[in-house]
Parts: C-alpha cells; sequence; structure tokens
C-alpha cells in the first residue's frame, strides 16, 4: 500500500507539475502586492473633490463605471468595472492620461491572469491542478513521518511536513473561493436606495465622505449594486455603497487568507514563504524522481554489459 501512495503521489506531481509551478511563481510575485499597496498609501492625499475632478475631465461623457486606484503608481483607471483592465489611466498628481499602467502594474495583471487562468480561459485547469495539490499533500502524509537527513529527499520532506498547514490552506481557500464558500457571518443585506441606481459620481462622494480615498483599492458595480474595497490597518475591507453611506460587508476569509492581504505585510509574508516552499517541493520532489530514473536506467545498462 505504501509503495502505491508513493506511486500515485509522484505521478500527480509530475503530471501537474507545470501548471503548479506557474500558479506558485505568479503566487510568489502576487504576494509582493498588497505589502506594496500599503507602503505607497499617503493618507488624506486623495478626496472625493480630486477624484470627481480626474473622471469629469477623462470621461466627460459619462460611460465609466468604475475607478481602480494603485497608490503605488498613483493612478487612478476609469473603466467598466471588470477590474480596471483596458480602461483610461491617469496620473493623480499630474492629473494627466497615461499611456497605461506601470511596468509594476503590468506584471502583478500579467501574474494574475496567469495564476487565475493561465491567460487561457483555462479555469479547468486551475481547479484540477489545485485539486491534486491537495490530494498530493494528503498520499505524502500517508507515507509516514518523515525521516530528516542532509539529503535532498531529506529536505523535500522536512518542507513539507514543518510547513504543512500553510501548504494545505493555499490550495484549500483556493477551492473554497472557486466554490464560493466565505464562511462570512450572515448580515442584513444593504437597503436599495431610493430613487434611480447610484451613479460612478454619487458613489465617489459616498466612499469619500466615510472613507479615506488614498486608501482606496477599487470603486464597482457588484451584485446589483456600488461596492467598494478599502486597504485598513493593512486589511482589504469591503463595503456596500448607497446613499445612506458605506456599510462593511462580512469577511470572506477563504479569499483574504489565500491572497495574503488581511495583515499587512506578516500575511504578504506568509504567502510568500508558501510559494517558495511549494516551488521548493516541486523542484526536489522532480530532482528525486529524475535521478531515480536515471540510476535504474544505468542500473539496467549495467546487467545488459554483465550478460
Amino acid at each position: 500500500m505504501k509503495l502505491l501512495i508513493r506511486k500515485i503521489h509522484r505521478w500527480l506531481a509530475i503530471v501537474f507539475a507545470l501548471p503548479l509551478l506557474v500558479a506558485f511563481a505568479t503566487a510568489l510575485l502576487l504576494s509582493f502586492e498588497p505589502w506594496i499597496v500599503e507602503r505607497a498609501i499617503q493618507p488624506g492625499s486623495l478626496d472625493a473633490a480630486k477624484v470627481r475632478t480626474l473622471v469629469a475631465a477623462h470621461d466627460p461623457a459619462g460611460q465609466a463605471r468604475a475607478v481602480v486606484f494603485r497608490s503605488y503608481d498613483r493612478t487612478l483607471t476609469l473603466g467598466s468595472g471588470r477590474g480596471g483592465g483596458g480602461g483610461t489611466v491617469v496620473d493623480v498628481d499630474s492629473g494627466q492620461a497615461r499611456v497605461g499602467p506601470s511596468p509594476l502594474a503590468k506584471a502583478f495583471g500579467i501574474a494574475r491572469g496567469l495564476h487565475e487562468m493561465l491567460l487561457l480561459d483555462a479555469r479547468w485547469l486551475v481547479v484540477a491542478s489545485t485539486g491534486a495539490m491537495i490530494v498530493i499533500v494528503i498520499l505524502g502524509t500517508l507515507m509516514g513521518w518523515p525521516r530528516i537527513t542532509a539529503t535532498v529527499s531529506g529536505w523535500h520532506q522536512a518542507f513539507a511536513w514543518g510547513l504543512l498547514p500553510l501548504i494545505v490552506l493555499s490550495p484549500l481557500t483556493a477551492l473554497l473561493m472557486w466554490a464560493g464558500i466565505t464562511f462570512a457571518t450572515p448580515a442584513e443585506a444593504p437597503r436599495a436606495s431610493p430613487g434611480p441606481p447610484m451613479t460612478l459620481a454619487e458613489g465617489i462622494d459616498v466612499a469619500g465622505r466615510d472613507r479615506d480615498l488614498s486608501s482606496l483599492v477599487w470603486l464597482r458595480p457588484q451584485g446589483g449594486r456600488l461596492m467598494a474595497r478599502f486597504v485598513e490597518e493593512g486589511e482589504y475591507r469591503l463595503y456596500a455603497v448607497s446613499r445612506e453611506g458605506t456599510r462593511a460587508m462580512p469577511r470572506n476569509w477563504p479569499r483574504l487568507w489565500h491572497e495574503g492581504n488581511f495583515a499587512g505585510a506578516w500575511s504578504a509574508a506568509m504567502n510568500v514563504v508558501v510559494s517558495l516552499a511549494v516551488i521548493g517541493l516541486l523542484g526536489t520532489g522532480l530532482w528525486i524522481w529524475l535521478r531515480r530514473r536515471l540510476r535504474m536506467r544505468a542500473q539496467r545498462r549495467g546487467k545488459r554489459a554483465a550478460a
């Protein structure tokens, strides 16, 4: 049974090695984003009047439905509400339009596309790889307690067992997000504001009245109402925006843990450690398998030569 478990563990890792390496390599880059965003926030540097002025200047027809603020770029992106992609990028300080986001923002965007869909709308492969990762971890624990030695195999087992809770947490929270499970405390849904739906300009005024827009991540329609995300004490908080004001929504714990944006630099560092550990485990695992194959091939050649 132990040999069978080891074989399944090995081949699952080999089959899904490439998508898992892509997922965790991009996760490593994305792990730094919450920390960079938080450190770049300049409290009080952005208010509703300034945002309204920039939106009016660069969207006179009122076509924009969302704004995305990148504190590390000092830019507002005016778009359709799909995460700000493909919209007009405006420099907050100069008020001028930019050709596009900065290289760092582009790198984060490409990494997110690879991480979520491999840039090929292959979300099914991402989900399958995530499920395979959990199975690989379970099978690894069933193979028995680690034998810590100063070898590649020893280090492979030491890292796998030493960081087991975090290694399990990463793919598990990804699957919970995919299934729509939030563990949020049930809360009363925000009441619809009387009259016509809120415009983006109204949403900016309400959000700016209640909160510091310099900590804004985005403001956009979601689920039939305006929603806003802010960085508050290292945590990304979600608010419903209505004419009555902003109201904090229940926390989506799987998303907060998976994205590493619930405790500022600490949660970002956690994701860095997990990403490096899994990349190391995949690399050492493939090296152990390749070395074993080469050794077996050499033994077969030796036997044929002796015969």
